[in-house]
């Protein structure tokens, strides 16, 4: 599985897309504005079909291009807590930069706590972690040793807590019960920033550190 960054929209949101060369399907985990012209460009030098868009959660940065991502023949799948916020995004009105229109789009699964799902051949897990906002996930592939994040956890830092439907104490709880106790090797892919390691946050990071 390749796994190759973007970083676009309006606040350096990243997307990561995971191409297998060998099946010629690809997955894209966050669809931030602008970015669909870079993917399909990917997809087409890599003679792949987009079967998947995982939206890690409903925030405008990580959905501003999903719409346009779905058109591709993607199923877009995220966490029902955050049905709203993706399917009528117009509700994050109150916190959109200026100028910025969200597409609404549709979602085709919904994934949770617990969940498994075929994704390029390869098994991933599904948990929940909420505290940055109710619908808030991470995609862990045991085999490649990666976990997408969304704003959960970045390099040195947390998502933010002070918009609608975050909460400080529900996101520590998340990070210590459910990002921490993956393996520390395991690689941490966040929406914002550098990767990291679970080990190298949970002894380092200022705000949340594993009891």
């Amino acid at each position: 599985m390749k796994i190759t960054t973007f970083e676009a929209g309006y606040i350096g949101t990243n997307a990561f897309l995971l191409t297998d060369s060998g099946r010629r399907e690809a997955v894209l985990i966050d669809a931030p504005h602008q970015v669909e012209p870079d993917v399909r460009r990917i997809l087409e030098k890599e003679n792949c079909r987009l079967t998947a868009l995982i939206l890690t959660h409903g925030h405008w940065d990580h959905t501003g291009d999903a719409a346009r991502i779905k058109a591709l023949g993607a199923k877009v799948m995220a966490h029902p807590a955050d049905r709203g916020l993706i399917e009528t995004p117009a509700i994050m009105e109150g916190f959109l930069l200026p100028g910025i229109e969200v597409e609404p789009v549709v979602i085709d699964q919904m994934i949770g706590e617990e969940d498994r799902i075929d994704l390029l051949g390869q098994s991933a897990e599904i948990r929940h972690v909420p505290g940055h906002c109710a619908g808030n996930i991470l995609v862990y592939f045991a085999d490649e040793g990666t976990a997408f994040v969304g704003d959960a956890l970045f390099a040195g830092s947390i998502g933010r807590t002070d918009l609608p439907g975050g909460d400080f104490e529900q996101l520590e709880r998340s990070i210590r019960t459910r990002i921490y106790t993956l393996p520390g090797e395991t690689r941490i892919l966040p929406g914002h920033g550098p990767e990291t390691t679970v080990a190298g946050e949970a002894r380092s990071n200022p705000f949340v550190q594993a009891k």
